[in-house]
């Protein structure tokens, strides 16, 4: 199989689709690896490093994409992209379908293109095996994030939430008790901060509290459980959504006024809408804006921020599948892999609905 590893051109965005590694793996089975040059510089993998497992340096985007029958990206394609694609192409990434403008889905419908969302592909239920390494870091870089937004010349209220003796450390409120959410209360318990968790399931909430051995005060998130803990957060973590879906809007903007000036939402489902009425998509270049008093933080690529330790954490999770789709094609591999079949969500143009997933994932 001919495979294309393009240079991400979404803002901000610098992991790429396939390490050195994963290219020599491929090369190393007979497979040809186009890497457009650059594509991994973000990332710390330079041109030399794939060109030296066997990878061709393509220089020109639209070149690169015209080379490989499977394109493997982080983020989806831009609209010059998509112009890019040959008809009939299948491309494997981070699709985030819900959140795609709607201009686009019509380019990629009419391109007739076959799309693997990496945030899709599931074993089971609640098993997403490529969206979980990156939802564990995005979860475990929530204390730096919040630590650094808390500070006064980052409009925050200027505390530190760990405490020193005689002052009391930060309150923490973590929406969701999926792996973002386990893994920010790790970290942040670690710091020494107080957590709260909420989530819809009682039985996950057990779960959390034997896990964590009673450190986290655990609540049903009823609205007017939701609205409670507002009142005396510091840092709100927003990480409940239904993955190829929108995200539950539970935080309201009365809820926000009832808050504390200088308080720091994050808001991990962004990508997906957001879970607060009052987020709207933020870029690292410019990542906060303040509104009824709030810091908000709603970066929909939060793991782009460490770009190496991401691209390596989901290349892994992800090498058995596009192994796969590499030694089958693209079309006998999803007919054979159950997990593969189920991320796919365009075949041949046509958007694939699949309502099976439940909510609180994360």
């Amino acid at each position: 199989m001919k495979i294309s590893i393009p240079k991400e051109r979404l803002p901000g965005e610098e992991r790429v689709g396939l390490t050195p590694a994963g290219v020599g793996l491929l090369v190393r089975d007979g497979h040809k690896c186009f890497v457009e040059s650059g594509a991994g510089a973000g990332a710390g993998f330079d041109d030399y490093d794939y060109e030296r497992m066997g990878a061709t340096l393509v220089y020109d985007g639209e070149e690169l994409y015209a080379q490989g029958s499977l394109i493997l990206k982080v983020l989806r394609p831009t609209p010059e992209e998509i112009e890019w694609m040959p008809n009939g192409q299948s491309l494997m990434c981070f699709l985030g379908l819900p959140q795609i403008p709607d201009e686009e889905i019509k380019q990629m419908q009419n391109k007739r293109i076959t799309a693997l969302a990496y945030e899709m592909i599931r074993k089971a239920k609640h098993d997403f095996p490529i969206l979980k390494p990156v939802s564990e870091v995005a979860g475990r870089m929530a204390p730096y994030i919040a630590g650094s937004l808390l500070m006064r010349q980052n409009g925050g209220r200027g505390i530190l939430l760990n405490g020193v003796p005689g002052v009391s450390a930060g309150d923490v409120v973590i929406l969701g008790s999926g792996t973002v959410g386990q893994n920010a209360a790790r970290a942040f318990l670690g710091l020494g901060a107080k957590v709260f968790m909420l989530s819809r399931s009682l039985e996950r909430l057990r779960s959390i509290d034997n896990q964590f051995q009673g450190r986290i005060t655990t609540m049903i998130d009823h609205d007017f459980n939701v609205a409670h803990v507002m009142r005396f957060a510091d840092v709100v973590i927003g990480a409940v959504r239904n993955p190829g879906k929108r995200a539950p809007v539970i935080i309201t903007r009365q809820m926000l006024r009832s808050m504390r000036k200088g308080s720091v939402i994050i808001d991990f489902t962004i990508d997906h809408g957001g879970c607060a009425e009052t987020s709207r998509p933020t870029t690292f270049a410019n990542p906060t804006y303040i509104e009824e008093d709030i810091v908000h933080y709603c970066v929909p690529n939060v793991p782009g921020a460490v770009p190496r330790t991401s691209t390596q954490a989901f290349n892994s999770a992800a090498w058995s599948y596009v192994r796969h789709l590499a030694e089958m094609g693209v079309t006998s591999a999803i007919a054979q892999n159950e997990a593969l079949r189920r991320g796919v969500v365009m075949r041949n143009g046509e958007i694939i609905d699949d309502t099976s997933i439940s909510y609180n994932v994360l």
